[in-house]
């Protein structure tokens, strides 16, 4: 592997090579609560995220 590959290139080569796609849907929603926790603490749009819940 290299020594420039970006974090998200190397979980691709992960998953590729070892065919563990099932780990996606689990990476995918791991960022989305990322996105969601980091969009929360902003005073914008932190009334719109609470509403959902």
């Amino acid at each position: 592997m290299g020594k420039n590959r970006s974090l998200m290139a190397e979980i691709w080569g992960f998953l590729r090579e070892r065919k563990a796609w099932w780990l996606a849907p689990i990476l995918v929603m791991l960022m989305l609560m990322g996105l969601l926790i980091v969009a929360g603490q902003s005073g914008v749009i932190a009334p719109f995220i609470y509403a959902l819940f």
